[in-house]
C-alpha cells in the first residue's frame, strides 16, 4: 500500500491584519468601560439604585472580560513552538467559556439583590440615576459600535460584546426605572428591571458557554457538514473513497481537518491531493488539512473504508 500526507493552511496575512484590529478596538472599549465603571459605581452608591450598581457590577465584569480577552488575543499571535504545536489560538475560546461563566455568576449576584430590594426597599434619588444611566449609555453604545464589527467573527470578542450589551440593556432599564420613580415613585421598578437585564443576560451567556464548549470538545465547527465534504471530494475524477474523516476547530475560524483518501492508483496521487486541498479551501473554508492518500487499498481494520 502507498500512502503519503498532505497539508494545506491558509495565508495567515489576512487573520493577522483581523487580529491587530480586534486588539486595537478592545483597548478603546477597556478604556471606556473601565473609566465609566467608576463613575456609575459613585452614583449608584450616591442615587441608592439597584439598576445602576448592577449595572457598575456587570461593568466590573466587563472591564476584567475586556482585559480577559485583549489577553487572549495578544497570546494567540504569537508563534507556535515545540510545547504548543498549534499555538496559543484556543486561548480566545477559553476566554469567552471563562466570560460566559462570570455573567451566569454575575446574574446570581444581581437577582439574590433584587429580592432583598423587594423585601426592603431602599430610597432613591432619580434625578442622579438619570443623569448616571444616559452618560452610561452614551458610553456602552459606543463601546457596542467599537466591537460590533469584530465580534461576529470571533467567539472570543462576541462573548464580550454580549458583556457590553448587557450593560447597554442595564442602561436603558436604569432610565426607565428613574424616570418611573421620579413621576411615579414606584421603588420596586429599579429591582424589576433589573432582573428582567438579569435574565436577558444569562441568555446571553448560555449561548457563549454553550459555543465555547462545543469547540473545547473538538466538535465538528457548526458551519461544516461532513456529508458534503465526503461527497464534493467524492466528485473528483480519481478518488475513490473518503473515510476516517474528523473535523474540529482551534477557534471559531480555524476549522481543521484530517481524512484518508482512497485514490486510483493509476492517477498521479500529487495531483489529487492538490485538488482535494484546493476544494476544502475554496468550497468549504478549510484551510488547515491533513490527508493520507492511499493508493492501493485501505489501512487494515479501518472503520468505513472499502478493503479490497
Amino acid at each position: 500500500m502507498g500512502a503519503h500526507n498532505g497539508h494545506n493552511h491558509l495565508n495567515d496575512d489576512e487573520s493577522h491584519g483581523r487580529n491587530v484590529s480586534s486588539k486595537r478596538n478592545l483597548l478603546w472599549a477597556l478604556t471606556l468601560t473601565g473609566t465609566f465603571m467608576v463613575v456609575e459605581v459613585i452614583g449608584g452608591i450616591v442615587s441608592g439604585s439597584l439598576a445602576l450598581l448592577a449595572d457598575a457590577g456587570h461593568m466590573l465584569t466587563d472591564t476584567a472580560a475586556l482585559l480577559l480577552a485583549y489577553s487572549a488575543l495578544y497570546f494567540a499571535s504569537k508563534p507556535a513552538d515545540n510545547k504548543r504545536t498549534f499555538g496559543y489560538g484556543r486561548l480566545q475560546v477559553l476566554a469567552a467559556y471563562t466570560n460566559g461563566v462570570f455573567l451566569v455568576l454575575l446574574t446570581g449576584w444581581i437577582v439574590w439583590e433584587a429580592v432583598h430590594r423587594f423585601i426592603e426597599p431602599n430610597p432613591i434619588q432619580s434625578v442622579s440615576m438619570f443623569t448616571v444611566a444616559v452618560i452610561g449609555l452614551i458610553v456602552n453604545l459606543l463601546v457596542f459600535k467599537i466591537l460590533h464589527s469584530a465580534g461576529e467573527s470571533n467567539i472570543n470578542i462576541r462573548s464580550a460584546l454580549l458583556h457590553v450589551l448587557g450593560d447597554l440593556l442595564g442602561s436603558v432599564g436604569a432610565i426607565i426605572a428613574a424616570i418611573m420613580i421620579w413621576v411615579w415613585g414606584l421603588l420596586w421598578i429599579d429591582p424589576l428591571l433589573s432582573i428582567f437585564v438579569a435574565l436577558l443576560i444569562l441568555r446571553s451567556a448560555y449561548y457563549v458557554i454553550k459555543d465555547a464548549s462545543h469547540i473545547l470538545l473538538e466538535g465538528i465547527p457548526i458551519n461544516i457538514s461532513m456529508n458534503n465534504i465526503r461527497s464534493d471530494l467524492m466528485s473528483i475524477k480519481g478518488v475513490e473513497d473518503i473515510h476516517h474523516m474528523h473535523a474540529w476547530s482551534l477557534s471559531e475560524a480555524e476549522p481543521m481537518m484530517t481524512f484518508h483518501a482512497l485514490v486510483d492508483p493509476a492517477l498521479d496521487s500529487d495531483y489529487l491531493l492538490e485538488e482535494m486541498l484546493q476544494l476544502l479551501n475554496k468550497r468549504h473554508g478549510v484551510g488547515h488539512a491533513t490527508i493520507q492518500v492511499e493508493v492501493n487499498n485501505c489501512q487494515l481494520g479501518e472503520e468505513g473504508c472499502k478493503l479490497d
